[in-house]
C-alpha cells in the first residue's frame, strides 16, 4: 500500500491562508492526498502563528504544522504548542522551549505519519543546537512501527539542507527545506529511498519579495534606511511537493515518487514547470 503526502512551503500572511482555504480541499481530492503538512511560521501577518489561524489551517485541511525561527513571535501560540498534537517546534531549540519535538497523524488508510522540525544554524539569527545531533535523538524516540517520517529543515544555507538530506538518507521518507521562500528544482529520491528537495517554496504573493511588497523592500536595500515592510497580495500561489511513500512491506517508509506542485490562486489551475507560463495575471486587490 502507498500513501501520498502533500507538503506545503511557508504560508505567508492572509494571501497564503486565503488560497489554501479556496483550493486545498480540491488539491487533496484531485491528487488523493492522505496527509497535508505545512510550514506556518509566517502565517500571521507574515511573521508567527496565532491560535485562531492554527485552528483555521486545520479546518482548511492541514493535518500537521511545522514552524521555524519565528515560532514564538505571537505569544498566544505557546499554549497551543504545549497542548496540541498536530504542531511541532524545531527539535534543536532548548529542551525547556515550549512545544513538542515530534508529532504523529494517523491517516484514514491507517498508516501513521511522523513529522520533525529543525532549525539550521548557518546565517540564521536564532541560536539553536546542532540539528544533526537533535534529529538523531528525536528519530530514536519515534516508535519503530511508525515508518513514514518527514523532516522539515528550516534553514538559510542550501549546503546545510542538502547535508541533512544525505544525513537522513534511508531514515526519513522526506527531507524538505523551508525558510527561503523560493521553490528549488532539485526534487529527487536519494539512493536509500528518502525523497528530498532543498526548498518547498512559498504559499503567498509572488508579485513580491518573499511575500512582501516590492517598493519598501527596494527602498530599504537601496537607501539602507529602515522601512516597514507590508504584505503583498498579487499573483498568489501555493508551492509544495507531492510525495508517494510505501506504507507497508519491506519498503515501508521509502519514497517512490516526488513531484513539485504549483497552484495559482486566480486560475485555480496547476501549472506544469515545463511550460511557458506567459505574462502573469496579477491580482492587485487586497484579500
Amino acid at each position: 500500500m502507498q500513501i501520498k503526502l502533500l507538503c506545503i512551503g511557508d504560508i505567508v500572511g492572509r494571501p497564503g491562508r486565503q488560497i489554501l482555504s479556496e483550493h486545498l480541499h480540491r488539491i487533496v481530492n484531485e491528487y488523493e492526498i492522505d496527509c497535508v503538512i505545512a510550514n506556518a511560521e509566517n502565517a500571521a501577518g507574515g511573521s508567527g502563528l496565532t491560535t485562531q489561524i492554527y485552528d483555521k489551517l486545520l479546518k482548511y485541511g492541514v493535518q500537521l504544522i511545522t514552524l521555524g525561527d519565528h515560532i514564538y513571535r505571537k505569544r498566544e501560540i505557546v499554549e497551543t504548542l504545549q497542548n496540541s498534537d498536530r504542531i511541532v517546534r524545531p527539535a534543536n531549540l532548548s529542551p525547556q522551549a515550549a512545544g513538542k519535538e515530534w508529532a504523529v497523524y494517523t491517516t484514514a488508510k491507517g498508516p501513521q505519519v511522523a513529522v520533525v522540525s529543525l532549525l539550521g544554524r548557518l546565517f540564521m539569527s536564532t541560536l539553536a543546537d546542532n540539528p544533526f545531533h537533535a534529529v538523531d535523538r528525536v528519530l530514536n524516540k519515534i516508535p519503530a512501527d511508525i515508518k513514514i517520517r518527514v523532516v522539515d529543515m528550516h534553514a538559510e544555507a542550501t549546503s546545510e539542507k542538502i547535508a541533512m538530506g544525505w544525513h537522513l538518507n534511508g531514515r526519513a521518507s522526506l527531507v524538505c527545506g523551508t525558510h527561503t521562500h523560493v521553490a528549488t528544482a532539485d526534487e529527487t529520491i536519494l539512493d536509500e529511498g528518502t525523497a528530498y528537495i532543498t526548498d518547498l517554496g512559498m504559499s503567498g504573493s509572488h508579485k513580491s519579495v518573499l511575500g512582501r511588497n516590492v517598493a519598501p523592500v527596494l527602498k530599504s536595500l537601496i537607501t539602507q534606511m529602515p522601512c516597514p515592510y507590508s504584505l503583498a497580495t498579487g499573483d498568489v500561489r501555493i508551492n509544495g511537493v507531492i510525495v508517494t511513500v510505501e506504507s507497508s512491506g519491506a519498503n515501508a517508509g521509502r519514497a517512490s515518487d516526488i513531484r513539485r506542485i504549483r497552484v495559482k490562486g486566480d486560475s485555480a489551475q496547476d501549472i506544469p514547470y515545463d511550460s511557458d507560463d506567459g505574462k502573469p495575471n496579477y491580482n492587485n486587490n487586497a484579500i
